[in-house]
């Protein structure tokens, strides 16, 4: 483990992106204030090109971060290739939020609402790099908070008000459980850096008695299962997606999630690391069984409910769970005995979570281009699309074929690399569980694609109207899908492998 840095100018590469994005809360703030109400939709573009021009900051060679990774700000912040990737991950994420919400009535034009999500974007970021427990609570509620403003944005749908509601409610709980767990491995140890925890909870009184570790570890788990929408934590979700506005949903699903599992990876790398042993066990071995039992029940539970959805929101809702349980097989993947293992592990849960962010993303404009225009999100309202607006009708495809994992799209390398490292774990059942789960899924996001395709419309002769910047949204997103489903997944993957040396002290 590196010493905490404490030099200002050597610490500013590692929150170089959390500056950038407090000067542009401040500047969206006054332009809202200023602007006038004709020019409020400039507001996208600012928030957008912001937003994507951080997003390079943690690739730039002299802000990247140092070799095997380093803690700076007195232990706080950890700058390291994990951290860069998900940093990166987010922001794009932000910024694609920020120009697909530009038409989108009663928030595209309103300045505080990309103020929020550039809030919410400042909170994951801290919390993809914490490495300290007071930071990583900070960090989850400048993330959390906005997050159920955002949920109950639009005033004037009662559906929203219930979701925001339901998101604080449900949050405010698995706060609790985090915070407690987290005050308990405090009051054990002393400490708060996550790389000394380890250390102490190794000490022999633990040893003897691992009750209050385990205690500790399942109330840490109850949190993060909230935020990642893990069984059986995951009942705000299809709710929270199907009332907020398209685009929060959007960015909940993609943003919210990965800055949750990048805190998750570390976490639980870093304080219950696989040298540390109470009783007869590895305490790695006992989360890890843990994660695996929750992949199973997550994707389980996600995909057959999906089954029954008639509502493209709740689907998406319970895809999203679906996901975050081929996710956790990454996580549970830690357990390989090897260093090239482990590094696959961590590599395959960062190419599906940055694959699974662009591809969201895609499907969601869709759906909102499609909503703003017909005022619907049912899925047989989707009957014809594609002779009402054969790009539209396109891209749904193909995100729905990578959500899928069908090839030549992202999802397909993205689940080939999940179960790989399951398989290299020694955990090949839980290939095979995930396996029978995607066929599952395939057929749900066919029935889709067939209602485009196959099924009539009254409506076919309307076509359905596309902006510029949701052109450019589209085809960027669509571009990205299928490169990284080709020639483009090793260069993430590789890319992804190497956050694994900054994990893994």
């Amino acid at each position: 483990m590196g010493a905490a840095e404490f030099d200002l100018l050597a610490s500013l590469p590692a929150i170089a992106p959390e500056v950038g994005l407090t000067i542009m809360a401040i500047v969206v703030l006054f332009l809202d204030v200023f602007l006038p109400a004709h020019q409020r939709r400039n507001l996208a573009y600012v928030t957008f090109v912001g937003l994507a021009l951080l997003a390079v900051t943690p690739l730039l060679p002299a802000w990247g971060p140092p070799e095997g990774g380093a803690l700076y700000w007195g232990g706080m912040v950890r700058h390291d290739v994990l951290s860069q990737l998900f940093k990166v991950m987010i922001l794009l994420a932000g910024a694609f939020t920020a120009l697909m919400s530009i038409d989108v009535r009663g928030v595209g034009r309103r300045g505080e609402f990309y103020l929020i999500i550039i809030v919410a974007t400042l909170g994951a970021c801290l919390l993809s790099a914490s490495a300290d427990l007071i930071m990583l609570f900070l960090a989850l509620e400048t993330l959390s908070i906005p997050l159920y403003i955002l949920a109950a944005f639009d005033r004037r749908d009662v559906r929203s008000s219930e979701s925001g509601m339901k998101y604080f409610l449900f949050g405010a709980f698995a706060s609790a459980f985090l915070l407690f767990g987290l005050s308990l491995l405090y009051g054990f140890t002393g400490q708060t850096n996550l790389y000394l925890l380890a250390e102490y909870l190794g000490s022999e009184a633990f040893a003897a008695s691992p009750i209050p570790a385990l205690v500790a570890l399942m109330l840490v788990i109850v949190g993060f299962g909230f935020k990642i929408s893990a069984v059986p934590f995951h009942f705000w979700t299809p709710d929270v997606y199907e009332g907020a506005p398209t685009p929060v949903t959007a960015f909940v699903s993609v943003a919210s999630k990965a800055a949750s599992f990048a805190v998750l990876l570390r976490f639980l790398v870093a304080v219950f690391p696989e040298s540390l042993v109470l009783g007869d066990q590895s305490l790695q071995q006992f989360w890890v069984q843990l994660m695996a039992a929750l992949a199973v029940i997550t994707m389980t539970v996600g995909n057959v409910v999906a089954l029954a959805q008639r509502n493209i929101k709740r689907l998406l809702a319970y895809s999203s769970i679906a996901q975050a349980g081929y996710a956790l097989i990454g996580i549970a993947a830690l357990q390989a005995q090897t260093e090239i293992g482990q590094a696959q592990a961590v590599a395959s849960v960062g190419f599906y979570l940055f694959m699974y962010t662009f591809t969201n993303l895609l499907a969601f404009t869709v759906i909102i281009l499609f909503s703003e225009a017909t005022g619907s999100e049912t899925i047989a309202h989707l009957a014809g699309l594609n002779r009402r607006s054969p790009w539209l009708a396109l891209a749904m495809t193909i995100a729905l074929l990578s959500l899928a994992g069908i090839p030549p799209t992202a999802g397909f390398f993205g689940k080939f690399f999940l179960f790989n490292a399951a398989v290299q774990a020694d955990l090949t059942w839980l290939a095979v569980v995930g396996v029978l789960n995607a066929i599952v899924g395939l057929y749900y996001y066919l029935v889709v694609v067939k209602v485009m395709y196959v099924d009539h419309s009254p409506d076919e002769d309307k076509p359905i109207p596309m902006s510029l910047p949701y052109r450019w949204v589209l085809g960027v997103m669509a571009a990205v899908v299928i490169v990284l489903g080709t020639f483009g997944a090793q260069v993430v993957f590789d890319w992804a492998a190497r956050s694994a040396s900054g994990l893994f002290l």
